[in-house]
């Protein structure tokens, strides 16, 4: 049987260069005046995290001043351009496995609010036994975030091998993949045509950060 209340910890990856995005930080994009790291890091507080790990690489002085106004555990990652897994490895480690789920989460999906984390975890809860990866699924596209086990977590350190996204790959009979309808999920943004696509569907007006 599954706990009630199930203690998490996320890890914010916010290390990217934003290149297709013209070279400037997309955790910074705002709206309304207020960043995307600033909302994701509400949204967590609201939807009761327990540990929050952001991973800084590229703008790290931009990103870390903000970050550090919230409870959370900074990590900069020293060569952000080794790519997305470099960031998880380390995040995950700063976080460690002392959790019953762990969550990755990416800092531009500006759709992500506490509904959604809430949902994510209620998810997992729920998850068929003997799987311990949980991913929302809309429309049959995967999205993010994503969610694993405490137990797989401290496997993976024990063992020296974090390999989250190949585990994901190898094991699809571990991997409970969560039906929704929410399209929040699957929106991300990328490009600066992403932000005029998602303006024109929603109203939102964001704004990008200066270069």
């Amino acid at each position: 049987m599954k706990p009630d209340r199930l203690t998490c910890g996320v890890v914010l990856l916010a290390a990217g260069q934003g290149s297709r995005m013209g070279g400037v930080p997309k955790c910074l994009l705002t709206i309304a005046g207020t960043t995307l790291l600033e909302r994701h890091l509400a949204a967590m507080a609201a939807a009761d995290i327990d540990h929050i790990v952001v991973v800084s690489g590229h703008y790290h002085d931009r990103v870390e001043p903000l970050a550090a106004s919230f409870p959370v555990t900074l990590v900069r990652n020293p060569d952000p351009d080794a790519g997305q897994p470099s960031s998880v490895r380390l995040g995950v480690e700063a976080l460690g496995g002392d959790v019953d789920l762990l969550i990755v989460a990416l800092a531009d999906q500006p759709l992500v609010g506490s509904a959604e984390l809430r949902e994510l975890v209620e998810a997992f809860a729920q998850r068929p036994d003997g799987t311990d990866v949980v991913y929302p699924e809309v429309h049959g596209e995967r999205g993010n975030p994503v969610a694993f086990s405490g137990a797989l977590i401290r496997s993976m350190l024990a063992s020296g091998r974090l390999a989250l996204r190949k585990f994901i790959d190898d094991h699809p009979q571990r991997v409970h993949r969560h039906r929704t309808a929410n399209e929040h999920f699957i929106v991300d943004l990328d490009t600066p045509e992403d932000i005029d696509a998602l303006r024109q569907r929603t109203g939102w007006q964001l704004a990008l950060p200066a270069a």
